[in-house]
Order: C-alpha cells, then structure tokens, then sequence
C-alpha cells in the first residue's frame, strides 16, 4: 500500500520558518516527480513546488519563490519543503504529492499519490 505522510506543521510568527517532511511507502519515487500544494479554506488547491525524479530540478510558484526550498533524500524515502520568511497568506494545509513519472508538472492533476497533510498556520 503507497503512502505519504506528511508531518512538519504547525503554528509560527510571521517571519518564522517550519521544514515540512513527507515520508514515501509502499513503492519506490526516487525516479518520480514529487510536489508540495496546499489549500487555505474556502480556495482551491494551489501549486507550492516541485522536483523533478531525474535531474533533481525545481519548480516554484511565484509567491513562494526565494522564500522556500524543496529537497529530497531518497535514501531517507523523503522530500523536504523548507519555509522561510513565512507569511500569513501562507496559511494552509499542505500536502505532498508523487507521479509516477520523472517529469514535474504544476498542476495537482498530474499527481496520482497524495498525503492527508499537514496544518501549518502564520500569525501575524
């Protein structure tokens, strides 16, 4: 059974930082695309990051872009989303992602494994 779970969240000042972690099971996605998304109530699921399983390259949405950081070990079986200079607006839950797939895509169409996410909230 694949599995991702996330864990990481939790509730920081603005201007703060959280390293969210997503630990893979069940299968192995050191070839495939992983990504990070998240949802604030009442909008939809937007776009956060992305690696690609090949090159290692990254992806970043224009309002996290300089501020975060996605990284993965896959002999740990995990990717990492390092937050920095945290926002309240980047209050939401936050979910990670796997294709099976090298290729990232920035769209949560194209992930085929989700986690149940993980909390993270910014106050001001």
């Amino acid at each position: 059974q694949v599995q991702l779970v996330e864990s990481g969240g939790g509730l920081v000042q603005a201007g703060g930082s959280l390293r969210l972690s997503c630990s893979t099971s069940g299968r192995t996605f050191s070839s495939s695309a992983m990504g990070w998304f998240r949802q604030a109530p009442g909008k939809e699921r937007e776009f956060v990051a992305a690696i690609s399983g090949s090159s290692g390259t990254t992806g970043y949405a224009d309002s996290v872009k300089g501020r975060f950081a996605i990284s993965r070990d896959d002999a740990k079986n995990t990717v990492y989303l390092q937050m920095n200079s945290l926002k309240p607006e980047d209050t939401a839950v936050y979910f990670c992602a796997a294709r099976a797939g090298p290729t990232a895509y920035y769209y949560p169409g194209a992930y085929y494994y989700w986690g149940q996410g993980t909390q993270v909230t910014v106050s001001s």
